[in-house]
């Protein structure tokens, strides 16, 4: 083998706020703020800032390969604590607060996180906490002097920063340095710790901007309402400034009306999340009758999008649809869709059903129960597995879960059912756990949920298996209404029956308030199991 003769140069993640510093200074970062109000700077400004938050935490004692954790929703500040964390050799480890406290302290520990950054929204869970966490570690209140909370002995963000040098000289770091740390929602067992590195951070986030070229470019607008406490907020903080993209964080208010007024005022022209929060929105579009007017595309990921939002984005408002799918194990975007040019409306619909093709740098395979490989047909189902430079090649310090999370030949198991195209596109199925089988017969709960939110009246809905006295489980639907709606179970299912099999549609329609949710943003379906377990038996429901 003749090795080429190039230079060895580390990926690095500081290097792309000095390439974004130094190449489009002027692209701004919006923030809307805990305190109130909007935070608006530049680029450049970011790595002033960055500069002296790298020689705060060196004066506050962390050291290459510490975890420095982070309890904060997507803000400037958050965005410069990704960079100055991995750019001194530590391990910016993001915290979802949307854990239950149990978990979060058991995270902690696990990492054995030395600092704590936080906003001021997670005080009470702080102070909650504060016994719980690693001994010793130290608390930055994510704030200035003006807004100091009363927590004892927190150090204030602002001022870890006043006096510091605005110029830093970063390390030289193998660019397989840890960088970052991301624990899975843990709906099965303990969370799972997906630990990433400059180089695998990086070069997903050369692929997203491949994938999916029209969301950035100058006079792009992203807003990620992904959050920055989980999985990188799909690579977002790395692609934006790398594509002279500007960044718009929406802080803590999340809910459609001020998701509108923030993509209206800033001049949002994409915006990247998961399905209930774009629900959230197209009611606040209905509602005032446009949409945000610069808003041009929405990335939709993290669960499967259901047909009815899709056409409600395009057909209503004009609002090109790319739809997701990845993992937390996989840095975490695989696929997005592929639009093509002059396409009629049903196509385009149609078009984005499946979770797209794969990212350059991402591989797939789907095999059967016995793990031989199935063709990529469209019919075939099986198994998902992935391999790539941005996936996981083990979990953190966690034998037993390494131990099932990998097929012999080393691919990563992602628990999901699929088919591939002959084109490339990506079925979902179904996750394996959520999969249906009764009277010997396998259902898709996500063929189920697209069928029923389809009608008009349903907002939410979600599938499940219940046990069943006969059918050993049948599929139980639950379902929120949208508001001042009514609609009949009988309705429903007579709904559902028009696209589906009979023995497919499920026997009955729980009609519930709210359904439960996961840290994530997604639907709890073993939640919803416990729940409304006894449906079918008689004793509860």
């Amino acid at each position: 083998m003749l090795n080429g003769l190039m230079m060895d140069r580390p990926l690095s993640i500081p290097a792309v706020m000095d390439y974004a510093a130094d190449v489009h200074p002027e692209r701004r970062v919006v923030s809307s703020t805990v305190e109130g109000g909007i935070h608006d700077y530049s680029y450049a400004q970011a790595r002033d800032r960055i500069a002296q938050l790298a020689h705060a935490l060196v004066a506050m004692g962390v050291k290459p390969g510490d975890r420095v954790a982070t309890l904060a929703w997507n803000g400037y500040r958050h965005l410069e604590l990704y960079y100055a964390i991995a750019g001194i050799g530590a391990v910016c480890h993001t915290i979802n607060p949307r854990l239950f406290p149990d978990q979060i302290a058991w995270i902690m520990g696990h990492a054995e996180d030395s600092v704590l950054f936080f906003d001021l929204t997670f005080v009470p869970l702080v102070t909650a906490l504060r016994d719980r966490m690693p001994p010793g570690i130290r608390l930055v209140a994510m704030t200035d002097a003006a807004h100091r909370p009363d927590v004892a002995d927190v150090v204030v963000y602002e001022d870890l920063l006043a006096g510091q040098s605005s110029r830093y000289d970063w390390p030289d770091l193998p660019e397989d340095t840890a960088s970052a740390l991301c624990y899975t929602s843990g709906t099965t067992g303990d969370p799972k710790g997906a630990l990433y590195s400059h180089r695998s951070s990086l070069l997903h986030s050369f692929s997203v901007v491949l994938g999916a070229p029209r969301s950035f470019g100058r006079g792009q607008r992203i807003l990620p309402v992904v959050p920055l406490f989980h999985v990188n907020a799909w690579g977002l903080p790395y692609s934006a400034p790398l594509s002279a993209t500007d960044l718009v964080f929406p802080g803590p208010r999340l809910d459609g009306a001020s998701l509108w007024d923030l993509m209206q005022s800033q001049g949002v022209t994409a915006g990247w999340g998961v399905p209930t929060v774009w629900a959230g929105l197209i009611d606040e579009m209905r509602k005032r009758g446009a949409k945000p007017a610069a808003l041009h595309t929405l990335l939709i990921g993290g669960s499967a999008v259901p047909p009815a939002m899709i056409r409600a984005l395009e057909s209503e408002f004009g609002v090109e649809v790319l739809h997701g799918w990845g993992m937390t194990e996989m840095s975490p975007v695989g696929t997005v869709s592929r639009p093509e040019p002059d396409q009629d409306m049903e196509t385009r619909i149609a078009a984005r059903i499946p979770a797209g093709k794969r990212l350059f740098g991402v591989d797939l395979k789907i095999v059967d129960e016995e793990g031989a490989r199935q063709p990529h047909d469209g019919a075939a189902k099986g198994e998902l597995l992935v391999r790539g430079p941005a996936v996981i090649s083990a979990y953190y310090n966690d034998a037993a879960a390494n131990a099932k999370a990998f097929d012999a030949e080393g691919w990563f198991r992602t628990g999901d059912v699929a088919r591939i195209t002959p084109q490339g596109d990506l079925l979902i199925v179904d996750r394996t756990k959520d999969l249906i089988k009764s009277g010997g017969e396998w259902i898709s709960s996500i063929d189920l949920e697209n069928a029923a939110v389809s009608h008009p009246a349903v907002a939410i809905a979600a599938a499940i298996a219940v046990p069943h006295p006969k059918w050993d489980e049948r599929p139980l639907l639950a379902v929120v209404l949208r508001a001042g709606m009514t609609v009949s179970e009988a309705e429903i299912l007579a709904h559902i029956g028009a696209t589906m099999a009979k023995w497919q549609v499920p026997d009955a329609v729980a009609f519930v308030a709210q359904i439960p949710m996961t840290a994530t943003g997604k639907i709890s379906k073993k939640d919803l199991r416990v729940q409304l377990a006894d449906h079918y038996t008689g004793t509860a429901g």
